[in-house]
């Protein structure tokens, strides 16, 4: 599995995003749970997740409620397939409101990026 940790920092919460190549949900949920075995993911708030597979979307919220379709988005407008993301957010006792949703975007971006399938931007 592939990870960025400590991506973005905002009032006290912090993101890391991961990813590898996935083809069902039952390997996304492994994936998943072996991510969690590094303890510091596992105390994580938030393991938000999406994946397009051949036969349609999956996503996972895991408590931070339209991140995983956030997630979803990106991977179609990127056409990014068979593979699943995880955006991490540890919860730093501050709300972010609509920037959380900025950050998820932001993670899958730096993620897309770094394992080279971010098309580039266009404009309008």
């Amino acid at each position: 599995m592939h990870s960025i940790d400590d991506i973005i920092r905002d009032r006290g919460s912090k993101y890391a995003v991961s990813g590898a190549p996935c083809y069902d949900e039952a390997q996304a949920k492994s994936l998943i749970k072996q991510l969690k075995q590094t303890k510091k993911f596992a105390k994580a708030t938030h393991n938000t997740w999406g994946l397009l597979t051949d036969d349609g979307p999956i996503k996972n919220d895991d408590g931070e409620s339209g991140a995983g379709m956030v997630i979803l988005r990106m991977l179609e407008r990127d056409q990014v397939k068979n593979h699943l993301v995880i955006v991490t957010r540890w919860y730093g006792g501050k709300h972010l409101g609509g920037d959380r949703f900025r950050h998820v975007q932001d993670a899958v971006r730096i993620y897309l990026r770094d394992i080279g399938t971010e098309r580039s931007e266009t404009a309008g």
